[in-house]
């Protein structure tokens, strides 16, 4: 092999300085006289054409349906820090993510050590999360509480989107076993909220976070990918669930999973929910700060929370739009 024909004795970028995602799909990525180079054959969400890659300023690349991969790109990839996740259209499927190998482990050892702290971290990044869902700093220091507060606003959610979406809504129900014995939102809920998933899974292997490591969710194996999941399932999940619900209750025909997995899929890519995960990870590892770290005695809500969420997409009347 020709010495530096993979540009090997580049210097590396420290991940702060790079711009984050990189989207490909339908083409092939490969290495051309040491350059990551990606031929795409249109008809996605790229133009038809050869695309230089900038693979020293991308801390991951994001590989779409109709792609291939050569192994002299993965070697450079991986020499450079890069990662790479095999995804579904519009980043509604996470199927697979060689590790990231960063050069920064600050995150994940912030992850540890605040999850560690049962008594303190654990509760400060939960109420941080709760935080960015509801818009406001609730003054309980209790998980159950925090639950309980949660539980009952999402009820109220369910109910206002099931009304502007134009849909019957009797309450989540879930089975396990026969998910597709539920009735048509609450399908479209399950098939969004796995969509979301896949996208919250990115944002984990972005950011080099232990998608075990949960604060809220315990038991599963994805149990931060899953908190993480829920900091837009307001105003993502549900708008976009129940939507879908909409469509395909007015065209029977329409297959539930096919609509509502499209409509999320717009949604992250319009509203770049993805680098929004990736800033609220951050966010909810940040160092504790003076008032966290000393809180005053309990007060009332202030009604304003750190962080900014995802705005409520109210735009568009649920029965007029369609899917391709």
């Amino acid at each position: 092999m020709l010495e530096g024909r993979l540009g090997l004795e580049v210097a590396r970028l420290p991940h702060a300085d790079r711009h984050g995602l990189v989207w490909l799909d339908r083409g092939r990525l490969s290495v051309e006289e040491g350059c990551l180079t990606f031929d795409c054959a249109g008809g996605g969400m790229m133009p038809a054409g050869r695309y230089g890659l900038p693979h020293q300023s991308v801390s991951l690349m994001l590989l779409g349906p109709g792609s291939s991969v050569t192994h002299d790109a993965l070697r450079l990839l991986a020499r450079h820090g890069v990662g790479l996740a095999a995804i579904g259209e519009d980043g509604v499927r996470h199927y697979t993510a060689p590790p990231l190998l960063p050069d920064f482990s600050h995150l994940a050892r912030a992850q540890c050590a605040l999850w560690a702290d049962a008594a303190g971290g654990r509760m400060l990044v939960a109420r941080r999360m709760y935080a960015l869902r509801l818009g406001e700093v609730l003054p309980h220091r209790d998980i159950a509480v925090l639950r309980g507060i949660e539980g009952a606003r999402m009820k109220e959610t369910y109910r206002i989107a099931a009304e502007r979406a134009g849909i019957r809504w009797n309450g989540r129900r879930y089975d396990r076993q026969n998910p597709n014995a539920a009735d048509l939102p609450n399908q479209a809920l399950n098939h969004a909220a796995s969509a979301i998933e896949a996208a919250a899974s990115i944002a984990v292997a972005a950011t080099a976070t232990i998608p075990q490591l949960g604060f809220i969710h315990e038991d599963s194996g994805m149990s931060f990918v899953l908190d993480i999941a829920d900091l837009v399932r307001d105003a993502v999940t549900v708008p976009c669930a129940f939507r879908a619900a909409a469509i395909v209750q007015k065209r029977p025909g329409d297959s539930i999973e096919r609509v509502a997995r499209r409509m999320t899929g717009e949604r992250l890519r319009r509203d770049g929910v993805i680098p929004t995960l990736i800033d609220h990870i951050k966010t909810i590892l940040a160092e504790p700060t003076e008032a966290e770290r000393n809180p005053p005695p309990r007060r009332k809500s202030t009604g304003s929370g750190k962080g900014k969420p995802l705005q409520h997409d109210n735009s568009g009347d649920a029965a007029s739009e369609g899917i391709d």
